[in-house]
């Protein structure tokens, strides 16, 4: 792509390194099967330009919700189950710190959640020496009703984000968000309905992010041939969004059924 080499791992760790999932033609849409946590040190130290996180929200607790009119289980997996909030809070500081560590010293890092996670995740970066520069709020037109009737009706999730350190010098395309906004700076609420099924075509993630609120974070905080990487890749929508936008991509998850369905969703592109 632009003005960029191809994406390669650290010399001194790449023995180490897994056997990449996928790795197109170019060498610039890269997958990994692993721990993000045991990935993320082996990938080149100090060179990801923006990073893309939506970490396990520690939602299934056995409760409901509704969805296209049904009532179904909130229970995503063993990875989205609490144990206690020390070891959420543990979690978060151990995967923020390794992408502390994988970004360029002007990288910048945004990380979606809901108040489930997103107060140990904002507590943890001011821990480990990041900059806060926005707390975004993505709200959802259409969201699901709230079934118990005790509470207000859940639209919103908040997407933190933040620069390496208090000295970086964190990219911002404001002339381009600016134009995107009718020639008016944009606000930090930002609208966006939920995946479309179109983006669902080849299948879905239970946390699946729509590419346009993707794109927007993408455009507005890198440049074509940036190196993008989402260390809880899913269904791979970042990965997808940055292609589009002409960026290379690193994407790192667990579950090789959800990384065959980024390879999928790519290779349609």
């Amino acid at each position: 792509m632009v003005g960029k080499a191809k994406i390669s791992p650290r010399e001194d760790s790449a023995a180490e390194l897994p056997a990449a999932h996928f790795i197109s033609d170019d060498g610039n849409f890269i997958l990994y099967k692993g721990d993000a946590l045991e990935v993320l040190p082996k990938i080149a130290g100090a060179s990801v330009d923006l990073i893309f996180a939506d970490p396990p929200y520690f939602l299934s607790n056995d409760g409901v919700t509704c969805q296209s009119g049904r009532m179904v289980s909130v229970n995503k997996g063993g990875w989205d189950r609490l144990k206690s909030v020390a070891a959420m809070h543990e979690f978060n500081r151990a995967w923020l710190a390794a992408c502390r560590a994988a970004l360029n010293p002007n990288g910048t890092i945004w990380v979606s959640g809901t108040r489930h996670v997103i107060y140990s995740v904002g507590f943890a970066m001011q821990e480990l020496g990041f900059k806060l520069l926005n707390d975004i709020t993505w709200e959802k037109p259409n969201p699901p009703p709230n079934l118990s009737c005790r509470y207000f009706t859940h639209s919103t999730e908040t997407i933190l984000w933040a620069a390496r350190e208090t000295k970086s010098k964190h990219k911002f395309n404001y002339k381009l968000m600016r134009a995107n906004n009718g020639d008016r700076q944009m606000k930090s609420v930002w609208q966006f309905t939920a995946p479309s099924g179109v983006e669902k075509q080849h299948g879905a993630h239970p946390t699946q992010k729509p590419l346009a609120l993707l794109s927007r974070i993408i455009e507005a905080s890198s440049d074509a041939g940036d190196l993008v990487l989402d260390p809880f890749v899913g269904s791979g929508s970042t990965g997808i969004a940055a292609t589009r936008l002409k960026r290379r991509f690193i994407g790192i998850d667990t579950a090789a059924e959800f990384l065959d369905l980024a390879l999928t969703r790519y290779q349609a592109e």
